[in-house]
């Protein structure tokens, strides 16, 4: 009998039950990373079409002050397939462009980064994207409603503008 069959007949069972777990897991693990790494560079050209200047929070707050327009904070995630829909559809729409520059200043919050965590606890947002706009201090005013329509989401920010200006 070769050597590889006396220790194949020799494990126990427990050995090539946690083998075969060992394996599983290592497969799930490299399709975690490996999904999350195609997605995030989907998020990232769709991010790049929607020809928007990327701000900070609080680059887009100092704007905000001294141009007296609103925030349009947008808590995503890079690999959120919901978040990459409401790039592709709605800002990369160019009269959502044109209203968001009009009347607000952009800041794109991203959730895997320290800033995404202060945002998600000072704000209370669990989850994402969540759209929220907040005046030159830093206050929310309102959550707008998750829409991947860009008429119904420019509708929804002219009631904005509307509201607080």
């Amino acid at each position: 009998m070769s050597t590889n069959k006396q220790q194949d007949q020799t494990r126990s069972p427990v050995r090539k039950v946690l083998d075969i777990f060992g394996i599983i897991i290592l497969i799930s693990v490299l399709g975690y990373y490996g999904n999350k790494t195609v997605q995030t560079y989907l998020g990232q050209q769709v991010i790049d079409e929607t020809g928007l200047e990327i701000l900070s929070l609080e680059q887009a707050l100092e704007i905000a002050e001294s141009s007296n327009k609103l925030v349009l904070a947008d808590m995503s995630a890079i690999w959120c397939p919901s978040c990459r829909k409401l790039d592709k559809q709605v800002f990369s729409d160019e009269r959502v462009k044109t209203q968001l520059n009009q009347g607000f200043v952009y800041a794109r919050v991203e959730y895997d980064s320290p800033e995404g965590e202060t945002f998600m606890q000072n704000y209370q947002v669990s989850g994402f994207p969540t759209l929220l706009v907040l005046n030159t201090k830093g206050e929310k005013l309102v959550q707008l409603p998750i829409s991947y329509e860009p008429l119904a989401f420019l509708a929804t920010l002219e009631k904005v503008v509307e509201a607080f200006h």
